[in-house]
């Protein structure tokens, strides 16, 4: 029987390797993104590539409506992956509290809500997974991002504890610096980031769902990431402060 998965920010980066990695294992697709023309074109070009039924939910994720509309398409999902995300340029307490608040909603109460929504289901059933989009950033102190970040990876461990005997995964993903359109879109400088801490997007698609088949908890792309997110939750704060200051 054809599985389906529901990817949000399936347009660019991260969700694009997603949703092009599931279509070439078979799943049926369910796309959330703002940009319905975008969205559509994506849509277009997997489904042909690889003959999967793709659905397109054009929805604002920061907002009730839209978001109300996410939920509605989670309904008989095997697979969620909450990726949909974006960052402000400038740093807390000096950016508008509104666009904060935009933030907010899109990082922290979209990914619970379509996961509840999506883990009902699922416990229901007996089975399902759910992979959260986090960052490596979540295990540093790098303002309101990094805290966003910091409770999908505090909740996505205690999910996957709490729900293993359901037959239910939830597998937090924290990729470092990845190849997206991610830091453009809000005019971050990354010239001054090496290049041994970018990843390719879809070797870090592959890292995930390798993971999620394992029954992780946490994904953390490449040795040289893992040894970093050792460091960063053992070294004094003040340390790793002052090294996570490179980009934003």
């Amino acid at each position: 029987m054809t599985q389906r998965a529901l990817v949000t920010g399936a347009t660019a980066g991260i969700g694009h390797a997603f949703a092009r990695a599931l279509a070439s294992r078979g799943y049926d697709l369910v796309l959330v993104s703002r940009d319905l023309a975008r969205l559509q074109a994506v849509a277009d070009q997997i489904s042909t590539k690889h003959g999967v039924e793709v659905t397109v939910v054009s929805a604002d994720l920061s907002s009730h409506v839209g978001l109300a509309k996410a939920v509605a398409a989670v309904d008989g999902i095997d697979l969620l992956i909450n990726n949909a995300g974006s960052s402000i340029a400038g740093w807390f307490g000096k950016t508008d509290i509104a666009a904060e608040e935009s933030q907010l909603d899109l990082m922290v109460r979209a990914p619970m809500v379509l996961t509840d929504a999506a883990l009902k289901q699922m416990v229901s059933r007996g089975s399902g997974k759910i992979i959260n989009v986090a960052s490596m950033a979540a295990f540093t102190p790098r303002g309101i991002y990094a805290a966003h970040k910091a409770w999908l990876v505090n909740l996505g461990l205690w999910l996957n504890l709490q729900y293993a005997d359901s037959g239910v995964t939830v597998t937090t993903l924290c990729p470092g610096f990845v190849h997206i359109e991610f830091h453009q879109r809000m005019n971050a400088k990354t010239d001054d980031i090496p290049r041994w801490m970018w990843l390719d997007a879809d070797k870090v698609v592959a890292a995930a769902l390798r993971d999620l088949e394992r029954g992780k908890a946490l994904s953390i792309p490449t040795a040289r990431y893992k040894a970093l997110a050792v460091l960063a939750r053992t070294l004094p704060i003040g340390l790793v402060s002052r090294v996570a200051k490179k980009g934003r």
